[in-house]
């Protein structure tokens, strides 16, 4: 049980196209989460793209092995099944 998590979503439409979100999102996660990896808070940035490309980051990284790079923790992954 997680006393006190709270999940917060923020959307974002865009103008850009598909070619563009998909070079943008990278980009993205990779500077937002190294803003949050200075702060003492676990947390997944998920970006959905129009073409059905979903993006995740997740942090912070496991401190038991090396630490990763935001850019090596961000990964494609399939997006959640609409209810």
């Amino acid at each position: 049980m997680r006393v006190g998590c709270l999940i917060l979503n923020i959307t974002f439409t865009t103008t850009l196209t598909s070619e563009d979100e998909n070079r943008i999102a990278p980009a993205l996660l990779k500077t937002l989460a190294s803003i949050l990896d200075l702060l003492p808070v676990a947390y997944r940035i998920r970006i959905d793209t129009t073409d059905a490309r979903t993006y995740q980051v997740t942090g912070p990284a496991d401190r038991k092995t090396e630490p990763l790079t935001a850019e090596a923790r961000i990964r494609l992954v399939p997006r959640d099944p609409l209810p």
